[in-house]
């Protein structure tokens, strides 16, 4: 197939297009466009992005605004620019993205489409956060062709900045979950219980995110110390690396809260899902989390803060329970419901399946494939 476009991705970190956006760099290679990727190798995972023949240059992105190691990021991610031309370079994550963007200016190329998975500056964010971030992203407005949002706030929002609905603003279902590959499998259940050690009595609770202050594993082992005083059948499971993890690990050993597992990073996410009982996020903020996604499509009822995101995924009394942000008690109020009542949990899981529908990859595919082709009108797919 004679090439049909030569596309940049650009991110802080190589995590985050692995963990989100290989599905969409197939699609282009697909219609025969070149892909390039631009991003810190420092959080790992490139080796992923490489394996599917995307071509990757290493740039030292911060995830900080304030590192100096960004103005070497910028320097770095210019001259590639001034090396390559591109049909369409595609930015994610705050600092990826801003200088992607300025980048792409100084350099006289576009289109340049943003994917914003979840604005900083949001409905009670710390003064700072609006501070810096929203006067950035108004500068940044001027440099982006496209905008592509996945919460409703963030879409109103984009509005209020003077982006327009079907026109340079887009509104589309996150960055899709797999819905075969967590479509639960009530014959495997029993084997992944046991390698979990969960009894038949036991109830298994499973939180999946990032170690960092964001995702606020610290409220959750407030809440689960509750928990652990009052029902002895609940386990806890936390999936997931970070700057924090071993931080929570040691809170868990020096406080002797019982019954939590750290996991680490997974790659047998939907068995482990399938193994527990109840999902729990207890995010200060969110863009529109796949974790919860896929705890949905597994057939889970879901605890999660109110927060903007979680909120558009989670209808409370429906399909799980929202709990106010910073409410530890609250939280664990939530828990120890769903943990009490499994007629409750499988009621509410079945409606989190059915809900989850619209949110499938293969939709996603195809919202991000009328965007692609509206900005790569020469591909063959038109």
């Amino acid at each position: 197939m004679a090439r049909q476009g030569k596309v940049l991705f650009v991110a802080t970190v190589y995590t985050h297009l692995a963990a989100f956006h290989i599905p969409f760099m197939n699609l282009l290679q697909s219609w025969g466009c070149e892909v390039h990727a631009a991003a810190s190798p420092a959080e790992g995972r490139k080796e992923e992005v490489e394996a599917i023949g995307v071509t990757c240059w290493d740039i030292p992105f911060a995830r900080s605004p304030t590192s100096l190691r960004n103005w070497r990021a910028y320097r770095e991610l210019l001259a590639l620019l001034r090396r390559n031309r591109y049909d369409l370079i595609h930015v994610h994550t705050p600092m990826g993205a801003w200088l992607g963007r300025l980048a792409a200016k100084r350099t006289g190329q576009i289109p340049v489409l943003y994917t914003a998975h979840g604005f900083h500056f949001y409905k009670g964010a710390p003064w700072p956060y609006w501070a810096f971030y929203y006067p950035a992203e108004r500068l940044a407005a001027r440099w982006t062709d496209g905008l592509i949002v996945m919460n409703s706030e963030d879409f109103q929002r984009a509005q209020r900045m003077g982006f327009r609905p079907g026109e340079n603003l887009f509104l589309v279902h996150g960055v899709g979950v797999d819905l075969e590959r967590f479509s639960p499998r009530p014959g495997d259940r029993p084997a992944a219980r046991k390698e979990l050690n969960l009894g038949h009595e036991d109830v298994g609770i499973t939180c999946m995110g990032e170690f960092t202050a964001t995702k606020d594993h610290a409220s959750l082992l407030a809440a689960w110390r509750k928990v652990t005083e009052v029902e002895s059948h609940a386990h806890l499971f936390l999936i997931g690396e970070g700057r924090l993890r071993k931080a929570m690990e040691r809170k868990v050993g020096a406080e002797s809260i019982p019954r939590v597992q750290v996991l680490g990073f997974r790659t047998d996410v939907p068995k482990l899902l399938q193994a527990t009982d109840i999902f729990v996020l207890p995010s200060r903020r969110e863009g529109l989390p796949r974790s919860v996604m896929e705890a949905m499509a597994t057939g889970l009822p879901v605890v999660a803060t109110d927060v903007r995101g979680s909120r558009d995924l989670v209808e409370h009394g429906v399909t799980g329970l929202l709990v106010k942000l910073g409410d530890v008690d609250g939280l664990a109020q939530a828990i120890l419901k769903l943990a009490r009542d499994p007629e409750l949990r499988q009621r509410l899981g079945q409606a989190g399946r059915k809900a989850i529908q619209d949110y499938s990859l293969d939709r996603v595919l195809e919202e991000m494939a009328s965007i692609y082709r509206k900005y790569l009108p020469k591909t063959g797919r038109l």
